[in-house]
């Protein structure tokens, strides 16, 4: 059962929204100030636009729902339904966001168990919260300035409620969470059988509330041994998808047969409600043989007539003929909902640079979702290419279709071409102009919500990593900083997400191809913004690209854990620091996936305050890992920041990349801006 808890919207200038009672100003406003203060609006945040609701009163909201614990997963919390409760409306921002519980999680720690619970993004600057321990209050008074507690009398027993409270007023009390065991929560997972000479293991994951309940749900891709590059030969068993309960109840297994070739390239997967009902859809890269959550081969649209016994493969493993299909599931059933032509096909398997025809550079996929139209709904993105030729084509799921939004093709026209050759293994989105819809970046490249070219650089600009945020918050606008392997390329630059232009940038690569990994985030408080590094590299100033001192020692993922606000350091099964402050931490017999790319199932905010989860293979489980330090800064759930949320739906494909939100977090940095978002 949903709750509806208060929340106050109104417009700003600019034609921003704001819910919740925050300061205006220019450029992104108020919000919920994170412990650490410094002034001003953060910089390159606002997404404009959007429409407006009138300023409202108060009055009480919801009932509290009571109700049992979610067996081992913790439960779940108050949902802000979209009624409004009380006469006052909900959120009316642009983007489309989900409709969340409190995602209260407890956990096990020294002297007593941690609580931690969710800060909307359009919760009032003044509301405070109550912590529930079967039923008695257990804080002296209501917490304002985090969103986590630790109780000193709790015990592996004990079961957790929140209740907000709004202008002194408790309301609605949070589903109920009980203490996980061992401090994680541990979901058994079923390989698909194995094969001829191969076995299964479970590898990327991604979220979205599937059944509409306010609480994600988990997909995860599962690998055959024998996955393949694209540059190597090789038949290679199928790729499936499940979908999980926090619960552990297995949902559906989609299998998407033996035309879709298995490795890290080939089938970026996305999550998210595309069509406004409140549940999440699954949108994949088909073709026949493919058989939905429910067993069946699709039959909608092309996939109607094609033959789903035919096997495609070449004698070298590639599938360089035969139908590719785009298809839409259903996120509760698995149930194909919309299958049509995959754009843009693969045509001249020549034609996609290097003059490599034998199927390497013609299969190269990414994905993601982005908001593109006055909507504010979502929109799928696929990309194909990117080394020469590069492609885009967006698509909208409304109404049980799926419509072309737009194509970007870089050999379609002379225009068009500045635009080839920028694109790395992975794919970002960030709203970089004036209007509220977002962009897509693609590493050197920036194109706008329409599908035309925003600015490019002038160099080849391939590579493996990519990282797009407010990196210099003295600096208007959004930043990417990215490696690159060319050999007439800068090592690595800092450039601007709008214009392209290069901010600072590294020695060039002498002829020789650059470096494999980079890194930038706020890892260092002693520095302003963010720190950039390369694998080969010292560790850079964000602002000005000059050393700070020597590198961490790893170049791959982030994510934050510990209480201050600096980023750690995630690579394989654990979490390192670099400020020194806080703790290590090793999940113990798990494994992170995609061999030396060594990154996890999934991390994102899943739970809990605005710091990150991280999910993990272990044998036949996934097992989720949340913080259980104290944090005293306060920071909505990072999932209600439109960046953030579509980079948890971009993270699992290719070479994956630790997710950025719209704004700077570290130390110093300005108060949250409240995000342009309605909820379903």
């Amino acid at each position: 059962m949903r709750r509806p808890v208060l929340s106050i919207c109104f417009s700003l200038a600019a034609g921003l929204v704001a819910c919740g009672s925050s300061d205006t100003g220019a450029g992104g406003v108020g919000g919920d100030a994170t412990g650490t203060p410094s002034g001003g609006d953060a910089t390159g945040t606002s997404s404009g636009g959007g429409t407006t609701a009138a300023s409202s009163g108060g009055g009480a909201t919801g009932t509290s729902s009571g109700g049992d614990a979610a067996s081992g997963s913790g439960g779940a919390g108050a949902g802000p339904g979209t009624g409004g409760g009380g006469g006052v409306p909900a959120p009316t921002g642009f983007a489309q966001m989900e409709d969340l519980d409190r995602g209260v999680v407890a956990v096990p720690t020294d002297g007593g168990i941690y609580v931690g619970f969710r800060l909307f993004g359009y919760d009032p600057d003044d509301i405070a919260f109550n912590v529930y321990r079967d039923g008695t209050k257990v804080n002296d008074a209501p917490i304002t300035d985090s969103t986590n507690f630790v109780d000193r009398g709790g015990s592996p027993s004990s079961v957790y409620t929140v209740r907000p409270v709004v202008g002194g007023v408790e309301q609605g009390e949070s589903e109920a969470a009980s203490v996980w065991k061992d401090g994680s929560l541990s979901i058994e997972t079923t390989p698909p059988p194995a094969g001829d000479g191969y076995t299964y293991s479970s590898g990327d994951g991604s979220v979205g509330d599937l059944d509409g309940d306010g609480r994600y749900e988990i997909v995860v891709k599962w690998d055959p041994s024998n996955l393949q590059d694209n540059s190597k030969a090789g038949r290679t068993g199928k790729t499936y998808l499940d979908a999980y309960t926090l619960d552990g109840e297995r949902l559906w297994r989609i299998d998407l047969g033996v035309n879709i070739r298995a490795g890290a390239h080939y089938s970026p997967f996305l999550v998210y409600d595309l069509d406004g009902d409140g549940k999440a859809e699954v949108a994949v890269k088909t073709a026949p043989g493919t058989r939905d959550g429910r067993g069946e081969p699709l039959g909608l649209g092309p996939a109607a007539t094609d033959d789903d016994a035919k096997d495609y493969r070449n004698n070298d493993g590639y599938i360089l003929t035969g139908p590719e299909y785009l298809t839409v599931f259903s996120g509760e059933t698995g149930a194909e909902l919309a299958t049509t032509e995959f754009k843009v096909g693969r045509g001249d398997p020549c034609s996609w640079g290097n003059n490599e025809c034998y199927g390497n550079r013609v299969d190269r996929f990414v994905g993601t979702i982005a908001f593109l139209d006055d909507t504010g709904r979502p929109s799928v993105v696929f990309g194909r290419g990117y080394y020469a030729r590069t492609t885009l084509s967006a698509w909208n799921y409304r109404d049980g279709a799926l419509t072309n939004l737009w194509t970007f093709d870089s050999s379609s026209s002379r225009e068009n071409g500045a635009y080839a050759g920028k694109g790395v293994h992975s794919i970002s989105v960030a709203n970089v102009d004036d209007d509220p819809q977002q962009e897509i970046i693609n590493g050197g490249a920036t194109f706008d919500n329409d599908g035309k070219g925003l600015c490019a650089v002038d160099y080849y600009a391939h590579g493996d990593a990519l990282h797009v945020t407010d990196h210099i918050p003295s600096r208007p606008g959004l930043e990417v900083f990215q490696p690159y392997e060319g050999g007439e390329s800068p090592a690595y630059a800092m450039r601007d997400a709008r214009t392209c232009e290069v901010i600072w940038k590294g020695p060039g690569n002498g002829g020789e191809e650059g470096p494999g990994r980079g890194v930038a985030a706020d890892v260092d408080p002693r520095n302003p913004g963010s720190e950039a590094w390369v694998n080969n590299s010292q560790l850079l100033s964000g602002s000005d690209g000059k050393s700070v001192g020597n590198r961490p020692a790893s170049s791959n993922f982030l994510i934050w854990w510990d209480a201050d606000l600096s980023r750690e350091l995630l690579d394989g099964n654990g979490i390192r620091q670099f400020d020194g402050d806080g703790g290590n931490f090793t999940a113990d017999g798990c494994a992170a996936n995609n061999g030396t790319k060594s990154n996890p199932t999934l991390s994102a905010d899943i739970l809990g305050d605005w710091r990150e989860e991280v999910i993990f293979r272990c044998g036949n489980s996934i097992r989720i890992f949340t913080t259980s330090q104290v944090a005293k800064n306060r920071i909505h759930t990072l999932m209600h920041d439109p960046q953030y949320r579509v980079a948890i739906s971009w993270q699992n494909g290719a070479y994956n990349q630790p997710p950025h939100p719209s704004f700077h977090i570290g130390e110093g940095m300005a108060p949250v801006p409240q995000p342009d978002i309605h909820v379903r």
